[in-house]
C-alpha cells in the first residue's frame, strides 16, 4: 500500500474548535433565553397550582352542600363541621401548594384556599351562595379563570 501526503502536512492555517470569544456570545445568549423563559414557566406553574385549588374549593362546596341536603345546616347540633375528606384540605396532594379552611355558621360558609407560598391572587375563597373572591388586589374575574 501507499500513502500519499496531500498538501505540506501543516495544519497550521487550519482552526479547530470554538474561540473563547464564540463560547461567552453562547453563554450570554442562553443566559438571556434563560432568564426570560424561567419567570414565564414558574407563572405557568403557580398558574396550575391556582386550577388545582379552584377545584378543590369546588369539590369543598359540592360536599357542603351535600351536606345540608342531608342534615338542613352546614354545621352539625354540636356545632361542628362536617368532616371534609383530608385530600381536599391540602392541594396538589403531591406537594402540597395551597391549604383549605372551611369556616361555618349554621346558614353559611366560606372555603378559603391560602397559598403556601406568595402568590399574586393570594387566598381564594367560595361562598354558600357561590360567590368566589380573592384578596388579592386582582379582579375575583382574573383569579377564577
Amino acid at each position: 500500500m501507499i500513502f500519499r501526503q496531500v498538501g505540506n502536512g501543516s495544519t497550521r492555517g487550519k482552526s479547530h474548535g470554538f474561540t473563547l470569544i464564540e463560547l461567552m456570545i453562547v453563554v450570554a445568549i442562553v443566559g438571556i433565553l434563560a432568564a426570560i423563559a424561567l419567570p414565564s414557566y414558574q407563572e405557568y406553574i403557580k398558574r396550575g397550582d391556582r386550577a388545582s385549588a379552584r377545584a378543590a374549593l369546588l369539590e369543598v362546596q359540592q360536599f357542603m352542600e351535600r351536606f345540608y341536603a342531608a342534615n338542613d345546616a352546614y354545621l352539625t347540633p354540636a356545632n361542628a363541621l362536617p368532616t371534609v375528606p383530608a385530600r381536599l384540605l391540602a392541594v396538589p396532594t403531591d406537594s402540597v401548594r395551597y391549604n383549605l379552611t372551611v369556616t361555618a355558621t349554621v346558614n353559611a360558609y366560606t372555603v378559603t384556599a391560602t397559598p403556601i407560598s406568595t402568590d399574586k391572587c393570594a387566598n381564594l375563597t367560595i361562598t354558600h351562595t357561590g360567590s368566589r373572591g380573592t384578596t388579592s388586589s386582582l379582579t375575583p374575574q382574573e383569579c377564577w379563570k
